[in-house]
């Protein structure tokens, strides 16, 4: 398992869906849509202050 950090190159918005894809070893196009549906079923509010958090709390990938 890689370190967890937000991916510089597979991002659409911070990358953090991308770095945790590469981190767990997921397509990130799959964890985009659990993404999309969770946040959509337990409300909008929770999903995005978590996405929010990670966005402060992950480093980006480091590029060698």
């Amino acid at each position: 398992m890689n370190k967890l950090a937000r991916s510089r190159t597979n991002r659409k918005v911070a990358g953090v869906l991308g770095g945790l894809s590469k981190s767990i070893g997921l397509n990130p196009s799959i964890l985009r849509v659990i993404f999309i549906v969770l946040l959509f079923t337990t409300g909008v509010f929770p999903m995005a202050l978590i996405y929010a958090l990670l966005v402060f709390v992950l480093p980006n990938e480091e590029v060698l």
